[in-house]
């Protein structure tokens, strides 16, 4: 690798860490940039989710405030995050790349509607419920464990598909819901990258690059997402969900 596409990669980490902070997609930059400069799909998968790691680790540190009290929560779907992202990561060394796309797709877009009308699901929700689970009780567990297999095998968009799941089973201010997304796409990025850095063959030069931009990204996206107003930050979700979907479609 080059000096310059060292430096176009650490470019697209940068924005990738952002976008993850904030919502979620950012392999669907980092990955094409790797594929663009030679690496080959399956290393540049492995690679980008290597990379990813420490951006994911300073975008939920960004959040710390928010994780405040959801200790117990993220302790419980952590579990889901990390059984989920193993199963996720074997699927990648052994299956098909294409094996998922066409659910992968589907997801995301049942991910956006469910962003997208979380506030009327919650109230009706609420309204039928009598004892809501602090923690979104066994239906959230498993979708958390279904998003992680997903996570660990491709990744991009895995925080549109966690917003969705969250928004609708905690009930809980969508900064918070993101502040926890955070922090259990960092828990599928790491499980993968540890199996990943174990059996698979893996182009460190474009994890560090990946890794110096997510840093960066990641943290400044933390800052900016914050400040979002929930209503703005949902149709931000919903575009990056719909650009994803194009990008698997057409990409």
């Amino acid at each position: 690798m080059t000096g310059w596409e060292l430096a176009v990669v650490c470019a697209a980490g940068a924005v990738a860490g952002a976008i993850n902070a904030v919502v979620g997609s950012g392999s669907l930059i980092t990955f094409p940039t790797l594929l663009a400069i030679g690496v080959d799909p399956v290393t540049a998968n492995v690679s980008n989710t290597i990379g990813l790691v420490p951006g994911s680790f300073t975008a939920a540190y960004g959040y710390r405030t928010e994780l405040q009290g959801q200790r117990e929560r993220l302790l419980r779907l952590g579990a889901a995050s990390a059984i989920g992202a193993l199963a996720g990561g074997i699927l990648l060394l052994f299956l098909d790349p294409g094996v998922f796309q066409v659910v992968v797709i589907v997801l995301i877009a049942l991910a956006c509607v469910l962003v997208v009308t979380q506030p009327r699901l919650n109230r009706w929700l609420a309204e039928r419920r009598e004892h809501r689970h602090p923690h979104g009780g066994a239906e959230l567990w498993l979708g958390v464990l279904a998003a992680g297999v997903y996570g660990g095998y491709f990744g991009a968009a895995q925080g549109v598909l966690l917003i969705g799941l969250l928004g609708i089973f905690l009930d809980d201010h969508l900064q918070r819901v993101n502040a926890a997304k955070n922090v259990l796409a960092m828990i599928v990025n790491a499980v993968a990258a540890g199996l990943f850095i174990l059996v698979a063959h893996v182009d460190w030069q474009a994890v560090l690059g990946v890794a110096l931009g997510s840093v960066a990204g990641g943290f400044a996206g933390a800052r900016l997402g914050r400040r979002i107003p929930a209503p703005v930050l949902r149709a931000v979700i919903v575009c990056v969900g719909v650009a994803a979907i194009v990008v698997l479609v057409y990409g």
